[in-house]
């Protein structure tokens, strides 16, 4: 599909992003051209949308990420381990009476 150009009253519409109908548009635009034109803008803005929130990823940032994770699970799990015997020193220093 060829891309037409916008009446520069159609474009002032769009760009501060008025909901309009065909004959508040421009008036002597013609109705088909009008939803040819709206259309057209709607699918761009899908694609745009589409292109915005999925890209692709490259190998080298997955091992990344994936490392990264591997890394982040041994810290948690050091951690977690070092909570568990500093709790558990702090109850038998404390005595346990029974």
């Amino acid at each position: 599909m060829a891309k037409t150009a916008l009446p520069s009253c159609a474009a002032r519409k769009v760009e501060e992003g008025q909901q309009t109908v065909r004959g508040a548009v421009c008036p002597t635009t013609a109705q088909s051209l009008y939803y040819s034109w709206s259309k057209e803008f709607l699918e761009a803005g899908k694609k745009r949308l589409a292109g915005d929130t999925a890209r692709q990823v490259n190998t080298g940032e997955v091992k990344d990420l994936r490392a990264e994770a591997l890394a982040l699970k041994e810290l948690v799990a050091d951690l977690s381990l070092e909570n568990r015997l500093l709790k558990k020193n702090m109850t038998g220093a404390g005595g346990d009476h029974e």
